[in-house]
């Protein structure tokens, strides 16, 4: 999309650090990040287990010299480990998308979901401040943040958080234009909305409808347990959406933005076309329990992405029945089932030069 786009300065590489890196849009980033020539450092938690599975293809030995994807331990929550980290590397952009990502998940663990997704920002803010160096900082912000407010929803439109997730990420957003405008850091947020792929979480809606057909298919499971079918939601293509994140840190100045398709779709739908596509009936196979529910949610989201076509040139190329068609072949072929195969051809005419390896 962005291939007209030099990434090196004065003939020196250009080093980035991806906070959260083992997740879904980071290890995109990565890759894209890594297909334009950048050295990635990725920032991951220390756990008991080495949980690096959907980069260990991109990740070599730090001793092989053609290494440009290196992994770094820290904990957001440490402002000595995040001053560290930023005065260690230097890097001269930063792409923040570590954070607890689950809504329904943040309602049982609110003071945690603050202190990464909202503090956690602040302390990267807070290291580059001090830092002194001009190092370009990408935040990762969410629609989640509008809740129930009337539409047009761009970059205008005011927040009404429900949920910690949506609280934090509403104080995070904040923080960015606080240090933007107060410190002169080149700041920018990327309000993104629903986005997904085979490499989405397997207890993100779309990823467990997609999986839970999948078994279905392979006579693994013949139940699959939903909440909310109501809620609506604007769908897009990861892959897309993390080129934007990197184009926005390209332009002369910070600005926010607003990524989407444009257009809403319940999850009862997402449900209605994943199992038509499969040649199932979902009366057949589903089931609904109140557990899934969130105490308060958000019933319609949908992007006004009018500023980001205008100044970006973006424009979502995957819509909600490519995209459910291209996770519900990937979920059969991760079992063993042969693919309808639709969902194969629309990335193969639309995306003939992928800069992301094969789901």
């Amino acid at each position: 999309m962005f291939d007209d786009i030099i990434v090196h300065h004065g003939g020196e590489m250009i080093e980035v650090l991806v906070t959260g890196v083992t997740g879904q849009d980071r290890l995109y980033l990565a890759e894209f990040l890594l297909s334009k020539g950048y050295e990635v450092h990725g920032l991951r938690r220390q756990t008991s287990t080495f949980n690096t599975w959907r980069i260990d293809h991109i990740y070599k030995d730090l001793h092989d010299a053609d290494t440009l994807f290196f992994l770094h331990f820290g904990d957001l929550t440490h402002s000595e480990e995040i001053s560290t980290l930023i005065y260690n590397l230097r890097p001269d952009e930063v792409y923040h998308l570590g954070a607890p990502s689950q809504v329904r998940i943040s309602f049982d663990n609110p003071t945690y979901t603050g202190d990464v997704t909202g503090l956690g920002t602040t302390r990267l803010l807070e290291a580059i401040r001090r830092s002194g160096f001009p190092i370009k900082f990408y935040q990762a912000s969410s629609s989640e943040m509008f809740g129930d407010v009337r539409l047009p929803l761009n970059e205008k439109a005011l927040f009404s958080p429900r949920s910690p997730y949506a609280c934090a990420k509403v104080y995070a957003y904040n923080m960015v234009r606080k240090y933007r405008d107060g410190y002169g850091l080149f700041g920018s947020n990327g309000i993104l909305f629903n986005h997904e792929s085979p490499r989405r979480g397997e207890t993100f809606v779309t990823r467990k409808v997609t999986r839970g057909i999948a078994n279905i298919l392979a006579k693994k499971q013949k139940v699959l347990y939903m909440g909310n079918m109501d809620a609506s939601r604007d769908w897009g293509y990861a892959p897309e959406f993390v080129e934007v994140m990197w184009k926005m840190l390209q332009q002369k100045k910070p600005r926010d933005y607003v990524i989407g398709t444009g257009e809403a779709h319940s999850v009862k739908e997402f449900i209605d076309v994943a199992f038509g596509y499969a040649g199932l009936d979902p009366k057949k196979h589903i089931k609904i329990d109140k557990r899934y529910y969130r105490p308060t949610e958000v019933e319609y989201l949908v992007a006004d992405v009018s500023k980001a076509k205008r100044e970006l040139g973006f424009e979502a190329k995957i819509r909600f029945n490519d995209l459910v068609k291209i996770m519900v072949d990937a979920d059969m072929r991760a079992v063993g089932l042969k693919p309808v195969g639709e969902g194969d051809k629309v990335l193969a005419k639309k995306f003939p030069k992928r800069w992301w390896t094969v789901d």
